[in-house]
């Protein structure tokens, strides 16, 4: 199979700048509902990788997700996620990109074509054979990332990516590839919409399955995770008043008590058999 960069080709679009703003708004609006479809497609190379992930985070593993620019923004942005949602450590799932922590917020020129640095940021984190990395870059060229996988794949530590085109050089690389194939950009070859928007989908699909696998999740309920402000305290209060048929401050003082609804629940359950 010959590969294609989809995610350079022309806009199906074209003279933006003559649209009108509710005309603008409309075809990017179109050409978003395409990426729900597309992940779909691939939803059985996502359920391989996640049942790999749950496994060996069952077993002391981590998570890594490795990117430059959009893509590594988009990893770092679901690890830290993590942790207050599910009560995790933050050291469980974490996210690297090129450049480091300072290109978050400002793009580091050429970073992303450091084939070694993938590898040497890992290693800083004692990489492992219990561990999964997974390679995020819409192009699926992005040496950064590329470099990285090859390196783990010798090591003996197991490889995913996501990438939004077919055949590229880093689902070839990776041990569990998910290529979803969104198509042109609205605006040519700008892969933070459609494409992002794909990568981000199925970021929160692997890391919400997993910890459902986990179980960080009781029946839909988030219920380890951290009570960091007054919302996520009065979630809390609500889900144990639910869970336990009792009134608004009854919860609250079992919450404030035990700091957790999970733990509030199991005591309470506990000591009223």
């Amino acid at each position: 199979m010959s590969f294609k960069k989809t995610t350079e080709q022309d806009s199906n679009y074209d003279h933006l700048e003559e649209m009108s703003t509710s005309s603008l708004l409309e075809n990017i609006n179109n050409e978003d509902q395409k990426v729900a479809l597309a992940v779909k497609k691939v939803l059985n190379k996502i359920g391989l990788l996640v049942d790999i992930i749950a496994e060996k985070l069952a077993n002391k593993g981590r998570l890594f997700y490795l990117g430059a620019g959009t893509s590594g923004r988009l990893g770092i942005l679901d690890a830290s996620e993590c942790p207050p949602t599910f009560g995790v450590s933050h050291d469980l799932v974490i996210g690297l990109i090129a450049g480091g922590d300072s290109a978050i917020r400002k793009a580091v020129e050429f970073a992303e074509d450091d084939t070694e640095q993938g590898w040497k940021d890992l290693k800083e984190y004692q990489i492992n054979e219990q561990d999964v990395v997974i390679g995020i870059a819409a192009s699926g060229t992005t040496p950064y990332v590329i470099g990285a996988l090859e390196s783990c794949n010798k090591n003996n530590i197991t490889t995913g990516c996501i990438t939004c085109n077919e055949g590229s050089p880093l689902a070839q690389v990776a041990q569990y590839p998910i290529e979803v194939v969104v198509g042109p950009e609205f605006v040519t070859g700008s892969s933070r919409m459609k494409a992002g928007t794909a990568q981000k989908l199925i970021l929160n699909m692997i890391t919400t399955t997993t910890m459902i696998k986990l179980g960080r999740v009781k029946g839909n309920k988030m219920v380890d995770m951290q009570l960091s402000n007054n919302k996520l305290v009065d979630r809390g209060t609500r889900m144990i008043m639910q869970a336990l048929d009792v009134d608004r401050q009854t919860a609250a003082n079992l919450l404030k008590q035990h700091q957790s609804v999970r733990t509030a629940v199991n005591y309470y359950k506990n000591a009223h058999r």
